[in-house]
């Protein structure tokens, strides 16, 4: 019988970009790039598990706006189109190569990947979701949701009704598209404040994930740290971050990803190409940009991108696998050490944005295939379980209220609240406000409901946490600062119009073609005060939470 758990958690997050009124816009390939790079390559991971009958199970949270770009008709045109010139690109490399041996084996290898994710792309009808949905109508997958637009709830939380929002849309959201009711939430940037719980609960969620210290430093102290969920007063479960397995794949340092034999992810042909060749596959405006194909490996620390050599997928796939049986051992380790000081099985809870999976780190879905093929097939100290399933069959914990916390710099608001991006909470504070107003109101008309709901929109995608952190990261920031500022134009234009009761409907037919998310959201959403919200005693609540988990 194993000694305890181990749980991958993989958060799958975008923006939501999506610019019909341009016939080119750079920051829509985040998206493409993540689709050839990390989600095809994740489907065809969890397919080769359950072809060769590997047992497993993971986590994967699927943020709103990212589910809502992956089910774009124009998105998925417009994708349609990036991956045949990829492809075009590589075959014409075989070609161009044929005299240099590496560079056409290589090449060759992107046309055979690029082919392969062109298949399932259209296996699938250009539908990801329904794969995803495969495997967690199989229960090999536990899928969760995020907030609407991955707002910052600490940033938030004076406006009770904004938090609120962000929770329910999501849930709604997942429900529309995956025909049930989510169990979990990553909580956005893993940011909690005391007393979101509350809200959490009232949404239905039966857990939340948040950094390690913010379990850590709950009160009382959790007996088991981290290795334990533990119980809010609400009865909604908290997992917290292992920072060890985290540091052992994240680590600049002594992570996984910065060994010799992988992929150098800054040397691309689209900057390495000669220009006249390399033309036609970059920006319409003739700037240079990333292809995804890229020839050279990381080789050493400290070298400059001029001396890199040609890298080779074979060795790089051969310490894939060194390394997740590396990672197993230490797991194997850390859980044996934790089985002497508790006196319940410990359970480890390593998550990481999906995307370091394939987009960073080339290799990283061999990583993971290699890590659950040998932790079937060679460990028995450790069962792969998923969050959901681990509630289920262990359902008693200790009861504390978590401390406030995220997984940014410094573990605390620092990246999302700083010199760089402060400009913007006023404005999100007054919109936010307004919006509580204008949730107050019975439209006159069909045209006024269309206007009040495309406000909320834009009130939520003003929210997103991602322009404020690109803000502070100094890259794409002229995007960020558009962004924000469009949505907040936008948002005030409505209002006035609203209460002025003078709605152009040209101008909001475009608005609503350009921000289409959330089409079945109804703006009374922020109608709801959740700081009325009761749950009954603590004790009460936790018993109908344990129950619950009894009959589902």
């Amino acid at each position: 019988m194993a000694l305890g758990y181990l749980a991958l958690v993989l958060h799958a997050h975008l923006p939501f970009v999506r610019h019909p009124e341009s016939d080119y816009v750079l920051e829509e390939e985040w998206l493409f790039e993540a689709i050839t790079e990390t989600y095809i390559p994740l489907i065809h991971l969890l397919e080769g598990l359950e072809r060769d009958g590997v047992p497993f199970k993971m986590t994967l949270s699927l943020t709103p706006p990212l589910v809502s770009m992956l089910r774009d008709e124009l998105l998925q045109d417009r994708y349609d189109r990036h991956l045949d010139r990829l492809l075009e690109l590589a075959e014409k490399e075989s070609q161009h190569n044929r005299n240099h041996s590496h560079i056409s084996y290589l090449a060759d290898h992107y046309v055979q990947e690029f082919t392969q994710v062109k298949a399932t792309w259209q296996r699938y009808d250009r539908d990801l979701i329904i794969a995803f949905k495969k495997f967690l109508l199989s229960n090999h997958l536990e899928i969760i949701t995020c907030g609407a637009t991955h707002g910052y709830f600490p940033v938030l939380q004076m406006y009770p009704q904004a938090v609120w929002a962000q929770l329910k849309v999501a849930c709604d959201h997942y429900e529309q598209n995956f025909g049930q009711a989510p169990k979990g939430i990553w909580l956005p940037e893993c940011a909690y404040y005391e007393g979101i719980e509350r809200m959490i609960a009232d949404a239905g969620l039966r857990y939340f994930i948040t950094d390690g210290h913010g379990i850590l430093y709950a009160r009382p102290r959790p007996r088991f740290g981290t290795y334990a969920p533990i119980f809010t007063e609400t009865g909604v479960a908290a997992f917290g971050r292992d920072h060890e397995s985290s540091q052992q794949v994240w680590s600049a340092e002594v992570g996984y990803p910065g060994a010799p034999e992988y992929r150098e992810f800054y040397k691309d042909l689209g900057w390495e190409a000669d220009y006249d060749y390399i033309k036609p596959y970059i920006m319409p405006n003739g700037q240079r940009k990333n292809t995804g194909i890229k020839y050279h490996k990381i080789t050493s620390r400290g070298i400059g991108l001029g001396e890199k050599q040609l890298y080779d997928p074979y060795w790089a796939k051969e310490k894939a696998i060194e390394h997740a049986a590396n990672f197993i051992f230490n797991r194997e380790r850390q859980i044996e050490h934790l089985t002497s000081v508790m006196d319940t099985p410990p359970l480890i809870v390593a998550p990481y944005d999906a995307e370091l999976f394939g987009h960073w780190w080339y290799e990283g879905p061999w990583f993971l295939d290699a890590f659950f093929r040998q932790a079937a097939q060679r460990q028995n100290t450790f069962t792969v379980t998923h969050l959901a399933d681990y509630l289920q069959t262990h359902n008693v914990h200790q009861v504390c209220r978590p401390s406030q916390s995220s997984w940014g710099y410094k573990g605390f608001h620092e990246y999302w609240l700083n010199e760089t991006n402060t400009w913007i909470y006023p404005h999100l504070h007054k919109v936010t406000e307004r919006m509580i107003d204008l949730s107050q109101r019975e439209p006159a008309d069909p045209l006024e409901e269309r206007g009040l709901n495309q406000a909320a929109r834009e009130v939520l995608l003003a929210q997103s946490s991602d322009w404020a952190f690109i803000m502070r990261t100094g890259t794409m920031v002229s995007y960020a600062v558009r962004r924000t500022r469009s949505h907040l134009m936008r948002f005030n234009k409505l209002y006035d119009d609203i209460t002025e009761g003078s709605i152009d409907a040209g101008w909001l037919d475009k608005v609503e073609a350009i921000d289409n998310i959330f089409p079945a959201i109804n703006y009374r959403i922020y109608r709801k005060d959740p700081t009325l919200v009761t749950v009954g005693d603590n004790g009460r609540s936790l018993r109908w939470f344990l129950n619950r988990l009894h009959m589902n």
